[in-house]
């Protein structure tokens, strides 16, 4: 999730651990805690682009890093606050704000390697990284908290708002079941046949939902609104492994690759060939010249080819809004 949501929620566990211990400190270890699994975004700043984007959510969303750095912070956190707070509850308050930092993160698209160092990334893709609905009920609650002094209230208005998020949180992967169940019905009255598909919500909303599915030749895109009356429909995209070829044993293309988990096309404009990253959908669904969320052009240095990714202007944000605001309306 964003950085402001994880700020949010580590307070929320903090206050949970230790507000009476520690009563509006809380919001200070709580966001630093909660803050700290995303500093794999600086260490990327002095990475090669494409690895940065390789260890985003890698070996700093890991349990295992968590279980050796809980007790080092938890013995910083105890020596602080020396008379407040115990080396076990510490311990015990940072462990929490970092899981449940990675716990958040694995509803999301891009998932988490929380069994670092190994490879998979769980992810339940069920809701978007930006979710005011989610984030809202948590900073009302930590309002009252914050102004709050009399312990009982501060647990109470804390707990209401960990329920309401978390509650919306449930309720966005019975929604994505139904969306997947709706994609499946479709293609199946289709006579599509797939090998693969994956269903995930658009931009700050759970109403309306994206779909890549998988077949022998091509990729197909697709969205579906709750409040849709008509039949779900799909975009193909040939996965053109004849263009793919030509990027063979390009370290920049391997690397992607990984990163994509495989849901990727190679796409040529004037001789330039592009990597794109299908999970993250479209800006915009040009039949003749779409322009996906996530693109790399392969540029020319020296004998080989490397990988740089398209710059995204706000205009093109402004439009994928727009597109998405009138789209869950219904088709």
């Amino acid at each position: 999730m964003d950085s402001f949501t994880q700020i949010a929620l580590g307070i929320a566990i903090a206050e949970v651990c230790a507000g009476k211990k520690l009563k509006n400190k809380t919001f200070l270890y709580g966001a630093i805690l909660g803050t700290i699994p995303d500093l794999d975004v600086v260490v990327g700043l002095f990475l090669n682009p494409i690895d940065a984007v390789l260890i985003h959510r890698g070996i700093s969303h890991s349990i295992f890093l968590f279980l050796i750095l809980s007790p080092i912070l938890g013995w910083f956190i105890s020596k602080i606050e020396r008379a407040k707070i115990s080396f076990i509850l510490a311990t015990t308050m940072v462990f929490w704000c970092l899981l449940t930092h990675v716990l958040l993160d694995m509803f999301t698209s891009w998932g988490t390697q929380i069994l670092w160092p190994l490879d998979h990334r769980f992810a339940f893709k069920t809701i978007f990284v930006v979710d005011p609905l989610y984030t809202i009920p948590l900073l009302i609650a930590l309002l009252w908290v914050w102004r709050t002094k009399d312990p009982l209230l501060r647990k109470k208005y804390n707990y209401k708002g960990l329920i309401f998020s978390t509650a919306y949180l449930i309720l966005s992967c019975f929604i994505k079941l139904y969306a997947l169940h709706q994609f499946e019905k479709a293609l199946l009255n289709q006579g599509i046949h797939y090998s693969e598909i994956i269903v995930k919500p658009t931009p700050l909303n759970l109403i309306l939902w994206n779909a890549n599915v998988a077949t022998t030749n091509s990729y197909l895109l697709s969205n579906y609104s709750l409040f849709d009356t008509q039949p779900i429909s799909f975009v193909a995209y040939n996965k053109n492994k004849i263009l793919e070829s030509k990027l063979t044993r390009n370290t920049d293309f391997e690397k992607l690759k990984k990163a994509s988990e495989g849901w990727y096309i190679i796409s040529r404009k004037k001789e330039t060939l592009y990597f794109n990253d299908l999970r993250f959908g479209l800006l915009n669904d040009n039949p003749v010249n779409p322009q996906f969320a996530f693109s790399y052009q392969f540029i020319a240095n020296n004998s080989d080819l490397n990988a740089v990714e398209v710059p995204k202007s706000k205009r093109d944000g402004k439009r994928l809004l727009h597109k998405i605001f009138n789209r869950l309306k219904g088709n």
